[in-house]
């Protein structure tokens, strides 16, 4: 599904990425945890074709076709989605819009959805004004329903966000990410930032990665590394220049 190969990336005249290095098979869902500052955001967003985050070497492969070079729009295209943990409001942009414009088919049933996630009373409201923690991430979570990428990264979808939203976000994602189904029949694919970890009691993830200073230090079982840096902090990581 994605295929990152010896990537390099700079925001404004400091490299923030150094060497990185990833693969994420199909159906297969990614946790990544790091310290603040380590580049975790700056890894989505360079994966997602931001403008601002510069690739100065190396390679990103989706479905084995090169996206490098190409623009967010081209790649929201081909199948890539994000879960921003910090979205902009949009004012004078009505929710139900957006929801309509990237609507793949239009026999999408918009407020039955968007109802699913307790959101049907907020289609008529310009995107994210106004809105608490959860709903913001409520309005994310169906903006992903509705695209329906077969890549879906997620910037810490449990930040701001009570124990109830937890609840139907992370079951939410689940289903994105196909949870539900046999691990042989799944087809989605993701990569998930988190701090706290409560996610992984819906998403059921594969693999985990630790990222300090820019780099990607180890691998290993999710809810292991977790654990390990709950007792130890990130000094471990830190410490060890052999991933």
């Amino acid at each position: 599904m994605l295929q990152i190969k010896n990537l390099h990336v700079k925001v404004g005249d400091k490299e923030v990425l150094h060497d990185i290095n990833l693969h994420i098979g199909e159906g297969e869902t990614h946790v990544l945890l790091g310290p603040n500052g380590s580049g975790k955001t700056t890894l989505l967003m360079t994966i997602m074709g931001f403008s601002n985050y510069t690739i100065t070497q190396g390679k990103i492969l989706f479905r084995g076709e090169d996206v490098t070079g190409m623009h967010a729009h081209e790649r929201a295209q081909r199948g890539i989605g994000m879960l921003f943990q910090r979205p902009p409001t949009i004012s004078g942009l009505k929710l139900g819009k957006m929801l309509a414009a990237i609507s793949k088919t239009k026999d999408e049933n918009i407020p039955e959805l968007a109802k699913s996630v307790h959101m049907d009373k907020f289609l008529e409201r310009d995107i994210n004004k106004g809105f608490s923690g959860g709903e913001i991430k409520r309005s994310e979570v169906l903006q992903l329903m509705i695209q329906n990428p077969d890549f879906v990264m997620l910037d810490e979808p449990e930040s701001g966000v009570d124990l109830e939203n937890i609840s139907l976000i992370g079951t939410t994602i689940g289903s994105l990410l196909e949870k539900d189904k046999h691990l042989i029949k799944r087809r989605k694919s993701g990569l998930v930032i988190t701090h706290t970890g409560y996610i992984l009691d819906y998403i059921d993830a594969d693999k985990g990665h630790v990222m300090c200073d820019g780099q990607i230090r180890c691998h290993g079982n999710p809810r292991e590394i977790l654990k390990d840096i709950k007792q130890r902090g990130y000094k471990e990581c830190l410490e060890c220049r052999h991933p």
